[in-house]
């Protein structure tokens, strides 16, 4: 059933935090949307509504976690990446302190409520932060993956959720989620996708196969440190290789792999997603089809170069 990353990262946080006592959670006064009022009710006293204060929220959790404690940070991805980012580089990332921070409403699909608060630019301004981890979950049950994993870990890391209702991809969330996962196989092309399109981009590929264009559809969730020898597998067996992201193709998961590409096996990359520019207040949806990134986007954009 679908559901939102961000209403699953909710309840996957409730779980933890009354499973391990050293987790506590921080909200900049958005516990509502951001679904950590789940953990609040869940464990009312290792909740933390810091107020609309992302920086100040985020100097409270590298203390907590200087004093051994594991504090989830979550806003707006706009502003935990954004408002927080001297704070998170100089007091998270720089002592290498275990902080969690959790943007929720990242992308175009946070909709009507503008350019203000679409984050299309937190993936590159995580990535570029030295010892950030950088998590971008497809569906729900990737979201749990990713929660267990970082639960486990003592890096700094940054986890990009979203508001809208995605598509289920996985039916369990069983899954190595530093590593990437090939969801179609195929020999024409490969296109690499994270978080709200990889739907998108299974989708497309089944459009195609019905045409007889096999392509290989890979999720790739950990964009730092990414699945390195994984990628240039894909990039050694395709000639032609796509990215999709809800996100600037400046700094974000096609710029990773450009990047890997040039140092381990040269290829063309061509990057769907928001060409360097802003977008507009408007429904999700009209957004996703305007900015060609949902299912028949992408596959109008793969036929055209295919």
């Amino acid at each position: 059933m679908a559901k939102a990353t961000r209403q699953a990262y909710g309840e996957k946080l409730a779980e933890l935090i009354k499973e391990n006592e050293k987790i506590v959670v921080l909200d900049a006064d958005l516990a509502n949307a951001t679904k950590t009022n789940i953990a609040q009710k869940a464990v009312p006293e290792r909740f933390f509504d810091m107020g609309i204060a992302e920086a100040d929220m985020i100097g409270h959790a590298a203390g907590l976690a200087a004093s051994g404690y594991i504090p989830f940070a979550s806003s707006f991805a706009m502003f935990a990446t954004g408002r927080a980012w001297e704070q998170i580089r100089n007091s998270v990332a720089y002592p290498h302190l275990n902080v969690k921070v959790c943007g929720t409403h990242a992308g175009i699909t946070v909709g009507e409520d503008g350019v203000s608060h679409q984050a299309i630019e937190d993936i590159a301004l995580m990535r570029v932060i030295p010892n950030m981890e950088v998590y971008v979950p497809s569906d729900e049950k990737q979201t749990h993956a990713v929660l267990d994993h970082i639960v486990k870990t003592d890096a700094p890391t940054y986890v990009r959720l979203g508001r809208a209702a995605v598509a289920d991809v996985y039916d369990s969330s069983d899954m190595d989620v530093t590593k990437i996962n090939v969801l179609r196989t195929g020999t024409k092309a490969a296109i690499f996708a994270c978080g709200v399109c990889v739907a998108s981009a299974v989708e497309a590929a089944d459009r195609l196969k019905e045409e007889g264009i096999d392509i290989t559809v890979v999720d790739v969730c950990a964009i730092k440190p990414c699945d390195e020898e994984g990628i240039v597998k894909i990039l050694e067996s395709h000639d032609l290789i796509f990215a999709a992201e809800e996100h600037n193709v400046v700094g974000g998961l096609g710029g990773m792999i450009a990047e890997l590409s040039t140092t381990r096996c040269p290829r063309r990359i061509i990057r769907f997603g928001i060409q360097d520019a802003f977008a507009e207040s408007g429904h999700y949806a009209a957004l996703m089809k305007k900015y060609r990134l949902d299912g028949d986007g992408i596959y109008e954009q793969l036929k055209e170069h295919l």
